[in-house]
């Protein structure tokens, strides 16, 4: 499980990730079960991405895998995955995946869905 000083490591490193590149972003941290665990909404970040990183991040918990499979899926034709609530298909969101376990996920939200991935991955890296 994560510990609270492991959600401190990834937030913090999201968050470097995130100031060296300029990038005004919300962070969400949430358990295995999709529980939030951390948010922070860095200055500059617009107060939707308050909402949707969390969503990206229990989506890719709950789904062991990055929210993005979820939009491609979308754009591929699969659209009854917007009708799913625990679903937010956006990129942006990663799992925290530890010796084969998935322990939870970040989501990041306020940039290109792309860029919000590369945070959320940075923040998982601090882990190894």
């Amino acid at each position: 499980m994560l510990t609270a000083d492991d959600v401190k490591k990834i937030a913090a490193a999201c968050e470097a990730e995130a100031i060296k590149n300029n990038w005004a972003v919300t962070i969400a941290i949430c358990d295995d079960g999709g529980h939030l665990l951390w948010l922070q909404r860095l200055d500059g970040a617009a107060p939707v991405s308050a909402t949707i990183a969390p969503r990206k991040a229990i989506t890719s918990a709950i789904g062991r895998r990055e929210s993005g499979v979820y939009e491609k899926m979308v754009n591929e034709g699969r659209v009854s995955f917007l009708s799913v609530d625990a679903v937010t298909p956006l990129e942006g969101g990663a799992p925290i995946v530890v010796e084969g376990h998935t322990l939870g996920a970040v989501g990041v939200s306020g940039v290109k869905s792309s860029e919000d991935l590369q945070i959320a991955k940075a923040g998982i890296a601090a882990l190894a």
